[in-house]
């Protein structure tokens, strides 16, 4: 009667559907010396919970925590503070023509930027003149409108005629 009643509280057990009244009778059954033979396989599951239930957590636990001061952004203030130095130390009356591509007279600006722009018209126009062929395509695919038309009209004819 015992052995057929820790076989019903087994597979609710494995089903999760006992109490912990009925689990504490299973603890019970498998920490003692005799089991039965075909439930051998289940004593170390439970003697393992029962020897882990006596363990306690010793070691200590800090609740203060240290604060960690981070260097890293030392250095980022410091390399901004000294780019605004160099920034802000500059002349700003001066003219700074050891700068590239700075000018000092607004003509020189004015000369280069023409310069600059008639290079890119030209340059421009070479490309759009090797882009005309363009154009011999367009009228080879108007041709090819031509022959679907053709084709449409036959195949209207070849029906009517079956």
């Amino acid at each position: 009667m015992v052995l057929n009643n820790i076989e019903e509280l087994l597979e609710k057990y494995e089903n999760g559907e006992t109490t912990l009244k009925e689990e504490q009778q299973l603890k019970n059954y498998f920490s003692q010396e005799t089991v039965a033979p075909h439930l051998e396989m289940y004593k170390p599951m439970f003697t393992y919970f029962l020897v882990n239930k006596q363990e306690q957590f010793t070691k200590d636990i800090p609740l203060k925590t240290k604060k960690v001061f981070n260097y890293k952004w030392i250095s980022v203030a410091a390399v901004a503070v000294l780019m605004l130095g160099i920034y802000f130390n500059r002349p700003v009356d001066s003219c700074e023509a050891d700068l590239v591509g700075t000018f000092c007279e607004p003509e020189d600006a004015y000369n280069e930027v023409t310069k600059s722009l008639a290079m890119i018209s030209s340059h421009f126009n070479k490309g759009t003149s090797t882009v005309g062929y363009l154009n011999e395509v367009n009228k080879g695919t108007s041709t090819l409108g031509y022959l679907n038309e053709i084709e449409n009209t036959t195949s209207i004819i070849f029906k009517t005629n079956n």
